[in-house]
């Protein structure tokens, strides 16, 4: 999604005509739309306008594009269309990547091969096919589930995994919103206290570990459905048939109320393989 939109200038002068607001769409319209938009990758370029959401101080992308310009051999786990890798001005003489949705790994393909990028068709879940110790560096941005002890066999000692994580409770005002109150084991998910006892357990070493809990805004049904169908994991077999009560319930209250509201979790990972 977009960060946050430009404000917009004040009216200045008394009198001034201003040009009549667009009516609003219709809900059937705005879902039919969503339903047919394409969700393969990571481009959000869809929710342009009809859908915010801040962007970690970190600055990710730019801050691994400067380690993979010093890096001699890559790995980049789960790179969805390969958006996010492919935005690195330099790569290192060996860059690699893996997916494991195959309407990815074809876009993956597409957008990496050109810059010379190996892209690995891989379930998520199982074992990276790679030696140990093949990588200096590996990468993800948003891993359904991190494999710490995957990750620190292929690392080489003194290798690095720079990572962004999804954190505890991400976008839960969605979540419960469809599926009710969640219990706390499920809250809980992804809590950085865990997945750093989980990578210390496997010799691998934090150097950073920062956290931020982030303003989503959602200005349309639209964007809802969209956001639903794109992040399946979110309400788990969501279809648009399944919850049009609660998708109508909820066009209407921001049709009233204004923007509905989330917030996204984020965790950067700094970890170093023990030499």
């Amino acid at each position: 999604m977009n960060s946050n939109p430009a404000d917009r200038p004040a009216d200045e002068g008394e009198g001034q005509v201003q040009a009549p607001r667009p009516a609003p769409r219709a809900f059937d319209d705005l879902v039919a739309e969503a339903e047919a938009a394409p969700t393969e990758g990571w481009d959000f370029s869809w929710f342009e306008g009809r859908a915010t959401e801040e962007r970690p101080s970190w600055r990710y992308a730019e801050s691994m594009a400067r380690r993979l310009a010093r890096a001699s051999a890559s790995l980049d786990i789960q790179t969805g269309g390969g958006e996010v890798l492919a935005s690195a001005t330099a790569l290192p003489p060996l860059a690699v990547a893996t997916e494991g949705w195959p309407a990815n790994v074809a876009k993956a393909t597409a957008l990496l091969h050109p810059r010379g990028v190996v892209v690995v068709a891989a379930p998520e879940d199982a074992p990276l096919p790679f030696a140990d110790g093949a990588f200096d560096l590996v990468t993800s941005r948003h891993p359904v589930k991190p494999h710490f002890d995957e990750i620190a066999r292929v690392l080489r000692p003194g290798g690095t995994y720079f990572a962004q994580h999804v954190g505890p409770a991400s976008v839960f005002e969605v979540v419960e919103y469809f599926l009710g109150p969640q219990p706390e084991d499920v809250r809980n998910a992804r809590h950085p206290d865990q997945e750093r006892a989980e990578a210390e357990a496997v010799g691998l070493d934090v150097v950073d570990l920062r956290t931020e809990r982030l303003r989503m805004e959602f200005h349309d049904i639209g964007a809802v459905v969209h956001f639903l169908r794109k992040v399946v994991w979110m309400v788990p077999g969501f279809t648009v048939e399944a919850y049009r009560p609660r998708l109508r319930e909820l066009h209407d209250r921001i049709r009233a109320e204004g923007p509905f509201v989330a917030h996204s979790t984020r965790q950067l990972f700094d970890l170093r393989k023990q030499a």
